[in-house]
């Protein structure tokens, strides 16, 4: 069971320099490799690789649901925005202008990756009212989902990333 609220991980010159990425994909080699299913409920934000991690490498799992407060999104949005629109933003020469395009592009990012708006694609199951939590943990981890996952001749059970 994964309880995921993370925002992502940092990315970039910095996190090269020190191996970061290096680091936390051992996250996604065990994720890969874990013979139960993984079970995810994203209370708030999952975003990027943090959430891959949380998730098990995939949204796709025997059973993922969403509070109506999650977000998905393949980065952290702002992030997504500063670098997906970075040559439309520096095209605006007037500084208020350039926020407010900024602030609309972010606002319409968050509607984009508003948990209902994912429930529509295959990215989580259920969209779920916080209160209802336990009996969607209790119904997601029963027999048919808590099986453990047959040993096949791809499965390894560890590589290390280093």
């Amino acid at each position: 069971m994964s309880l995921c609220d993370t925002p992502g991980f940092m990315v970039g010159p910095d996190a090269e320099r020190t191996a970061t990425v290096r680091h936390f994909s051992r996250l996604f080699v065990t994720g890969a490799n874990l013979s139960v299913p993984v079970v995810a409920l994203i209370l708030r934000k999952a975003h990027g690789l943090g959430a891959m991690a949380m998730l098990g490498g995939s949204t796709h799992a025997p059973a993922t649901a969403a509070w109506p407060s999650g977000e998905l999104g393949a980065m952290g949005l702002e992030g997504a925005v500063r670098l997906g629109y970075r040559k439309e933003l520096a095209a605006i020469a007037d500084p208020g202008e350039r926020d407010r395009e900024y602030e609309r592009l972010l606002a319409e990012l968050y509607d984009r990756g508003k948990a209902v708006n994912a429930a529509a694609a295959p990215e989580v199951d259920d969209v779920i009212d916080p209160a209802d939590s336990r009996r969607w943990i209790t119904a997601a981890l029963d027999d048919r989902h808590t099986e453990p996952i047959p040993a096949g001749p791809k499965r390894r059970p560890f590589i290390d990333t280093w």
